[in-house]
């Protein structure tokens, strides 16, 4: 490990942490990643794997962060065009709700506020019955966002920051850190060995997300500049109706007016999401209630006609999310916009982040480092927006993989192609190029894992855990039983023993 002193230390492995320390390598920069848990472990893991400008934004005035996360919507389309992609959604026009001249308005602006390229405008819709609505239910409208897979989009960063010369270790905390002179002293424990290190930066970067006061409590023993409203959403997991148009997600309005989305999830199930409900306690503890669980499924059956129950849901998630507080105490009005502060006078360099939405990361990212370009001149310029992320090459192409798997490894099915495809994008040759049959994968856990892949994921992914492997890296979690997950936690607590590395 070194001990020279680093430009940036960035405590926090998220996707706005991780953003900066990507933005920052490719600057030149020397910057380390740490985070306390596992990369995207938290909110960035549990939102609703929506790239999107926010359509309900509109209706709170949020121009500014509407248009830019529109901009964002499309470079991360290029950026990253195996984990970013489009995906159709349907709004439902219920009269007694938002009258359809506002939808018409805020969908124009929407098509309008920023340059878009790739995605198709907006328009209305006739309804089908065999959607699976309510009778009434037959007029609607048509739009475009972007799916991803928010904790594969980290793992990219990740991988891009390392690429760059750059740090990251998960499962590494920081216990506390101290002004030295003109620089900072950080006191870092990894928490699966225990071992106790220190490294030493210019500048200290807290990008905590619903951590980042807590940071400013415990480890650095200073106030913070700003108070923070910590807001929980949650998504639940359900099976798929055979009625159910997997290609298309749909957007709820509710008599709140808060919307729900009803989204594909690994095709064979609904991702239904999110509640907005604000959150006190620590966030590492952050549960689904029943309540939270009501009010999804009521939601659900207010518009289709094949109910959902509470013993349909297979899966529940939840999330924090850090907003800088205002006046407002409707969690659902909050902005999703991000602050950021730059502290310079009293002690080293310590910048923050607070606030900030997974769809905006990249310019957040770019923003922070125009504030540290004065402490940096040499810094070189900005870089990110035409850059492409780890595993995604100009010519790669998810369809064309996708045949290619099939012929050459049989034993797949077009949907485990299709998965491995989505996830890994290039990177995919490099535990596949030297497999000729279905023996040199190894062990087969279930459901299309094999041992190469699993070994990939900790050797090249930072993965220590099952958890980590089934529900941030492969998400095969609903997919693989009891069993199952108990034979990849034997083998990981092996490999981890091991030294071997001839895994390619």
């Amino acid at each position: 490990m070194s001990d020279s002193l680093l430009d940036l230390l960035i405590i926090g492995g998220g996707i706005n942490g991780m953003g900066i320390g990507v933005d920052a390598a490719g600057r030149g920069l020397k910057v380390a990643v740490f985070e306390q848990g596992d990369f995207a472990g938290a909110t960035s893991s549990m939102s609703s794997k929506l790239i999107h400008g926010g359509l309900r934004y509109l209706e709170q005035g949020e121009f500014r962060l509407v248009k830019e996360a529109l901009a964002e919507r499309e470079i991360l389309l290029k950026k990253s065009h195996h984990l970013v992609r489009p995906l159709r959604f349907c709004l439902p026009y219920r009269m007694q709700l938002r009258p359809r001249w506002l939808i018409r308005c805020g969908l124009f602006l929407y098509d309008h506020l920023a340059k878009r390229s790739q995605l198709s405008h907006s328009q209305s819709l006739n309804i089908p019955a065999s959607w699976g609505f309510f009778s009434d239910i037959t007029q609607g409208f048509e739009y475009f966002d972007c799916w991803v897979d928010d904790a594969r989009l980290v793992i990219a960063n990740a991988q891009s920051c390392t690429e760059l010369g750059g740090e990251v270790r998960n499962y590494c905390r920081v216990c506390r850190a101290e002004p030295e002179g003109n620089h900072w002293r950080v006191f870092l424990e990894d928490v699966r060995t225990g071992e106790a290190f220190t490294r030493c930066c210019r500048v200290l970067i807290n990008a905590g997300g619903p951590w980042v006061n807590r940071i400013y409590q415990e480890q650095l023993a200073s106030p913070s500049p700003y108070s923070l409203s910590l807001i929980k959403g949650s998504h639940l997991v359900v099976p798929r109706p055979d009625h159910f148009d997997g290609e298309r997600g749909f957007i709820l309005q509710n008599d709140d007016q808060r919307v729900v989305f009803v989204l594909p999830y690994l095709e064979r199930f609904l991702l239904i999401g999110t509640t907005d409900v604000a959150y006190s306690g620590d966030p590492a503890d952050v549960a689904m209630d029943e309540d939270e669980k009501t009010y999804l499924l009521t939601s659900y059956n207010t518009y289709f006609s094949q109910a959902l129950h509470v013993e349909d849901v297979l899966w529940h998630y939840s999330g924090v999310r850090p907003l800088c507080d205002s006046k407002k105490t409707d969690p659902k009005a909050m902005s999703r916009d991000y602050t950021l502060t730059l502290e310079t006078e009293l002690n080293p360099p310590l910048l923050s982040v607070f606030g900030g939405k997974l769809t905006t990361y990249r310019c957040l990212a770019e923003s922070a480092l125009t504030l540290l370009q004065p402490l940096f001149p040499s810094m070189t310029k900005c870089w990110t927006e035409s850059a492409l992320l780890s595993g995604t090459t100009p010519d790669f192409d998810v369809a064309d993989t996708v045949k290619v798997l099939l012929q050459r490894y049989p034993w797949w099915t077009e949907w485990d192609c299709q998965r491995l495809a989505l996830a890994y994008g290039a990177h995919i040759w490099r535990w596949l190029a030297l497999v000729t049959c279905q023996q040199d994968l190894g062990v087969h856990f279930g459901q299309g894992f094999y041992e190469k892949e699993l070994q990939y994921l900790v050797r090249y992914e930072w993965a220590t855990s099952v958890e980590d492997i089934v529900w941030r890296r492969s998400k095969l979690g609903l997919l693989l039983s009891d069993a199952q997950l108990a034979e990849i936690a034997l083998y990981i607590e092996h490999f981890n023993g091991t030294t071997d590395t001839d895994i390619l």
